[in-house]
């Protein structure tokens, strides 16, 4: 079923409109005007590629600098796969995502995907409004035209667009019994890197904990019995497949679902099946590096079955278009221009940011705020979406 999906522009161009303002400098200057590659007959300028690899990159240090509490660090030069560095891999991955997003603007009209007249003037101002914000050198250093920067919101426009119509054909029916999730609380206590004696230790205070939990029955609250014993213990609750067959089926397709059975030792879920809504683990489970007490809560958790079928519908959503998307790469006709590819590189030394500017409050704003909210409005400065890339 092929539907028709026109979404807002400004819905559709958000995310494209972070790129904001460039600045900075970097090494060799880029010529953006050469071909990198064709697909189907369309010549893909480098200068787009560029962007799409800026954008990237400046996307994964700000994750990594959050990471890392604002120190330095090196990614970019690391060693990867097949011989490559994490830099080469960043390249070679956008190269793709632009050639995908060509193949999808020609078979957008198979999906009753459009940009229209209104969006290519709201493209256009963006366009315009990006190159007045950055200095000549800035867009030197990207290599990147007016025309070109105009061509990839188009571009996002269409990949925003054509992301419903292609799931819209997937298998939404997901039964109870391959959902059905069960929740429980449970406490792990590591024995890993210790001595006999403090294993020993450990495992007085699991029994402890297990005992004082029976004491208490159904309604005992694990969490502060377990820290009434030490308190740097505490319980988790956790959901796993009730149906040991699709437990097995989540660990095959090596599900990184939360509600996985997989997740838990095969110890503890062999406990955990016997029992029933409120029940306790007869004895403190062990494993080769953990003791744990665990404490059913529900057979049938209907809120955690309903998760799990949404899951289950967005795994089968993403396999979808990941298949569509990755056969059409495989149909199309792509020829690489490689030693143009290569002069586009992503080091350390040549780092990219998005330096956002914070919005000028409004009357009303400046009226009603008090000076607490001012001051946390002052520390959260540079969360905003528009802003500038800046290369150090």
């Amino acid at each position: 079923m092929k539907t028709m999906t026109k979404r807002t522009a400004v819905a559709a161009l958000t995310g494209v409109m972070a790129v904001g303002m460039l600045t900075g400098c970097g090494e060799k200057k880029l010529d953006g005007t050469k071909t990198v590659a064709t697909v189907d007959g369309t010549e893909i300028p480098l200068g787009i590629v560029s962007l799409s690899v800026r954008e990237g990159q400046a996307q994964t240090e700000a994750m990594y600098k959050s990471f890392m509490g604002g120190q330095d660090y090196s990614i970019w030069s690391m060693d990867a796969e097949d011989g490559k560095t994490y830099g080469e891999q960043a390249v070679e991955q956008s190269l793709k995502d632009v050639e995908l997003m060509y193949i999808m603007k020609e078979k957008a009209a198979d999906y009753n995907v459009e940009v229209t007249d209104d969006d290519e003037q709201k493209i256009a101002d963006a366009a315009a409004a990006f190159m007045a914000a950055n200095s000549e050198e800035t867009l030197q250093e990207l290599a990147v035209s007016e025309d070109q920067i105009k061509t990839y919101l188009e571009l996002q426009t269409y990949k925003s667009r054509m992301h419903d119509p292609l799931i819209a054909d997937v298998d939404k029916d997901v039964s109870d019994e391959e959902a059905q999730q069960s929740s429980f609380d449970y406490v792990s206590i590591s024995t890993a890197d210790l001595s006999d004696d403090e294993i020993k230790q450990k495992k007085e205070d699991a029994q402890k904990i297990l005992d004082d939990l029976k004491a208490a029955g159904s309604d005992g609250d694990l969490n502060e019995i377990a820290k009434s014993v030490d308190d740097s213990y505490s319980s988790v609750s956790g959901t796993f497949d009730t149906n040991e067959d699709a437990a097995k089926e989540d660990s095959d397709e090596e599900s990184d679902s939360s509600s996985s059975s997989s997740a838990y030792p095969d110890e503890v879920m062999k406990v955990l099946r016997t029992l029933k809504d409120g029940e306790i683990g007869p004895d403190v489970i062990e494993t080769d590096t953990s003791y744990y007490v665990v404490k059913l809560d529900k057979v049938n958790d209907e809120e955690a079955t309903e998760t799990k079928k949404q899951s289950i519908i967005s795994t089968r959503e993403n396999k979808l278009y990941t298949d569509t998307t990755e056969k059409w790469l495989d149909d199309a006709d792509i020829i690489v221009e490689k030693k143009v590819l290569k002069t586009l590189k992503v080091t350390d030394n040549h780092k990219f940011s998005i330096a956002t500017a914070t919005p000028e409050p409004t009357e009303e704003a400046a009226i009603t705020e008090t000076p607490e909210v001012t001051e946390a409005a002052e520390g959260n400065r540079g969360n905003g979406y528009s802003g500038s890339y800046r290369g150090d």
